[in-house]
């Protein structure tokens, strides 16, 4: 498919099932732009140049695979981008009830976006940010669920806390 696909997410931290996601979305439209929101509601652990450069590490080497950050609604940045498609994750079915809203949120702001969604494998289905920065506050081994850079970087800020 030649047209590229838009993948935003928090991503503090990037981990093995965004990865995985990722990979998928490149198989499919190989031109995909991954954006790390800028979300002050979420309090991220991590910067948002510290996400940008930990994703641009994870996905170094995959040819037509851009990592930016941005401000705003998605749908302003996928205009901006002239991106028709937005890429989701779903991971259980308790994933399914927000990202239905917002794919219906972002359809009514703007009809001309489509959203798909994709699912992990399922090795990486029960995965969240959220649980591993709680599992790695509490000392867990990290290295099943995260690139080893980012369990490195994680268990740094995480001791500094």
């Amino acid at each position: 498919m030649c047209q590229p696909a838009l993948y935003p997410g928090t991503f503090d931290p990037v981990t093995n099932g965004h990865i995985d996601l990722i990979c998928r979305a490149h198989e499919i439209f190989h031109d995909v732009i991954i954006a790390v929101a800028h979300n002050p509601h979420k309090q991220p652990v991590f910067s948002v140049a510290e996400r940008v450069a930990m994703l641009k590490k994870a996905t170094y080497g995959m040819d037509g695979v851009t990592v930016i950050h941005f401000d705003g609604l998605v749908v302003d940045l996928a205009h901006k981008m002239k991106v028709k498609v937005l890429v989701r994750g779903l991971r259980m079915l308790s994933d399914f009830e927000y990202e239905f809203q917002m794919a219906l949120t972002n359809r009514k702001l703007a009809g001309d976006i489509e959203t798909i969604f994709l699912m992990p494998h399922e090795s990486y289905s029960y995965l969240s940010a959220k649980l591993i920065k709680e599992a790695g506050s509490l000392g867990a081994d990290l290295s099943d669920f995260v690139p080893d850079f980012v369990a490195a970087a994680l268990q740094k800020k995480l001791r500094k806390k």
